[in-house]
């Protein structure tokens, strides 16, 4: 197997499985993959999942890589907070929610957590296009939000609401309300609600 003709079927996948490899050659030889991340011709995302090194300077890679390593998940919580700057934080490691048991996986492109809500939470999140026919899975400002309050009980206080920090001009410009209501309803959650009740307090 010669690497240029492998490499011209999968780099414009972006990321890979060797499942994917498997069907396009039943009988394709794994020890070429072993040979080609050791000479950093691929790049191991985790068990079965690679890439290719020459994106590792795309901006927002990151994102597509949480969304095809471990699925279905979307793009959530405090990485999402900061990417539409309701946080003041730059969060490093990419922090997604999915239908699958709480995980975490480190590669070449940063550190990948997950956090598991049931699967009929699994809504409230973006279909962004990204990198040609690529598309990102990623959470709406008001779902991020609702998430962090659901899957991190410890934001039970006014205090450990108001070290947040969230933007007080996003909040009262581009934050959806009514969504953001609409959306909690559908958790079904008092503890929830209750962490809520004292966030726009402060908040709003």
């Amino acid at each position: 197997m010669n690497y240029i003709q492998f490499k011209n079927r999968f780099f414009n996948m972006g990321c890979f499985s060797i499942h994917q490899v498997y069907a396009w050659q039943s009988e394709f030889d794994k020890s070429n993959i072993t040979r080609w991340v050791k000479r950093h011709l691929l790049v191991r995302l985790k068990n079965g999942y690679y890439s290719f090194p020459e994106y590792l300077n795309q901006a927002d890679f990151r994102y597509f890589v949480s969304n095809r390593i471990y699925c279905p998940s979307y793009v959530s919580l405090h990485t999402a907070l900061a990417f539409y700057g309701m946080i003041p934080e730059a969060v490093i490691p990419v922090s997604a929610v999915g239908a699958l048991k709480k995980a975490k996986f480190e590669n070449a492109f940063g550190t990948f957590s997950y956090r598991q809500i049931a699967s009929e939470l699994m809504f409230g999140y973006d279909i962004k296009p990204f990198s040609g026919n690529h598309a990102l899975l990623f959470a709406q400002p008001e779902k991020a939000l609702l998430d962090l309050l659901y899957l991190y009980p410890f934001y039970n206080t006014s205090k450990e609401l108001e070290e947040l920090r969230l933007d007080e001009d996003f909040m009262q410009q581009d934050f959806n309300m009514e969504r953001f209501l609409g959306y909690a309803r559908q958790f079904q959650s008092k503890a929830l609600v209750k962490r809520m009740k004292m966030l726009l307090k402060i908040y709003t």
